[in-house]
C-alpha cells in the first residue's frame, strides 16, 4: 500500500491522506496497551502514515511518551502534531484552559522532551482560551516557529472570528476539528471560511469515535474509563436507538460495495474535499489496516449521495458533547 499525501495550507506542510489519531492509546477509550500501539504505530509508518495526533493532555503527557519511545529512529519519516492549553493540576486533571504566551513555551519545551525530539511539526492550540487574545497566542506560535521549535500552527475547535484573527497574525495551516459523514457541524461557516483562507482540516473522529463502525455499545456498557460511557450524548439511551439506524444503513450501503463500514465512511471524507486529511484512532493494528484500506477506495457519485441521504433523511440525534466540553469549542 502506498499512501498518497495531501497538503494542509499554503505553508509547505505536506502529510499523509490519512493520519493517526493516537489519543486512545493512552486516554479515553479503556485500558493502555503500549505494546500494541507500538506495533500499531510502526505498522502505520511501514504503511505510509506520516502524521501522528497527540497532545499534552492526553493521559496526561503518557500518550506524548508513547509517542516519543515508539518514533526512536523513525522520527525523520513522520510529522508529529500536538498540543496546548489546558491546566493539568497535580492528580493529571484538566483544569482550566491556559494559552498565556509563558505557558505555551513551558509546554513546547516539555512536549519536545517527552516527544524525544527537537522540533513540533504542527502545535495546536487546542482549546481557544478566551482570556487570551488569539492574537498573541498566534504571535508566540509564530515566534516558536522562528525558533525553529516548531513549524506550523494550527486551531482545534475553534470558531470562524478566531480562526480569521489569528490567520492575520501568523498563517494557520490546519484547524482541527470534529468531522465525518455524520458530524456536519462545520458545513455552514467554518468550512467554507478555512477554504477561502486556505487552511487544510484535519477531521478527528472521523468515525463518529466508532459509531459509524456499526460496532459500537450503548454508554452504559463501556467501563467508566471510557470517554463515551459518559462523554458523548450521542451514545446514551434514545440517542443510541435513533442513530444505530443511520450506522445500519452505512453498513448495508458498505456491504453492498463489499468494503467496511469505516471504509465507507472514510472514502466518503476523502472525496468531500483534497484540503481534508482524516486522522482515525485506534490502537490496533488490525482496525489501522482496515481504515486505511478507505484511501483506495473510490466511490461513485451515486454511493457518495447515498451516504448523505442516510444521514441527512434520519438525522443524528444527540450533541457531540456534554455541556461543558460544548461550551468550549467555537461552534456547536
Amino acid at each position: 500500500m502506498t499512501l498518497q499525501t495531501r497538503k494542509l495550507g499554503g505553508e509547505g506542510l505536506e502529510v499523509s491522506v490519512l493520519g493517526l489519531g493516537c489519543m486512545g492509546m493512552s486516554h479515553a477509550y479503556g485500558a493502555p496497551d503500549n505494546v500494541e500501539s507500538t506495533a500499531t504505530i510502526h505498522r502505520a509508518i511501514d504503511l505510509g502514515v506520516t502524521l501522528f495526533d497527540t497532545a499534552e493532555v492526553y493521559g496526561p503527557f503518557t500518550n506524548e511518551e508513547l509517542l516519543g519511545r515508539a518514533l526512536v529512529g523513525k522520527r525523520d519519516r513522520v510529522q508529529i502534531a500536538t498540543k496546548f492549553g489546558w491546566v493539568i493540576d497535580g492528580s493529571g486533571r484538566r483544569r482550566d484552559l491556559d494559552s498565556r504566551p509563558q505557558h505555551i513555551r513551558e509546554v513546547v519545551d516539555a512536549s519536545l522532551t517527552r516527544l524525544r525530539t527537537d522540533r513540533i511539526d504542527l502545535l495546536y492550540q487546542h482549546r481557544v482560551d478566551p482570556k487570551v487574545p488569539i492574537e498573541d497566542v498566534a504571535g508566540t506560535v509564530g515566534d516558536l516557529i522562528k525558533e525553529g521549535k516548531v513549524l506550523y500552527f494550527g486551531l482545534s475547535e475553534a470558531g470562524v472570528d478566531d480562526i480569521r484573527r489569528a490567520h492575520e497574525v501568523q498563517p494557520v495551516s490546519a484547524l482541527q476539528s470534529e468531522y465525518s459523514l455524520w458530524e456536519r457541524n462545520l458545513d455552514d461557516a467554518v468550512l467554507p471560511a478555512i477554504r477561502e483562507l486556505g487552511i487544510g482540516l484535519v477531521a478527528f473522529s472521523p468515525l463518529g469515535r466508532g459509531f459509524l463502525t456499526g460496532q459500537t455499545r450503548r454508554a452504559e456498557d463501556y467501563p467508566k474509563n471510557d470517554y463515551r460511557s459518559w462523554g458523548d450524548p450521542r451514545f446514551q439511551g434514545e440517542n443510541y436507538d435513533a442513530n444505530m439506524k443511520i450506522a445500519d444503513a452505512v453498513r448495508d450501503l458498505a456491504r453492498a460495495r463489499g468494503a467496511s463500514a469505516s471504509q465507507m465512511a472514510l472514502a466518503w471524507l476523502l472525496q468531500h474535499g483534497s484540503d481534508i486529511v482524516p486522522i482515525p484512532g485506534t490502537k490496533r493494528r488490525v482496525f489501522l489496516e482496515e481504515n486505511l484500506g478507505a484511501a483506495e477506495i473510490t466511490l461513485t457519485e451515486a454511493e457518495a449521495g447515498r451516504l448523505s441521504a442516510v444521514v441527512l433523511e434520519r438525522g443524528v440525534a444527540g450533541k457531540r458533547y456534554a455541556e461543558h466540553d460544548l461550551n468550549l469549542v467555537g461552534r456547536c
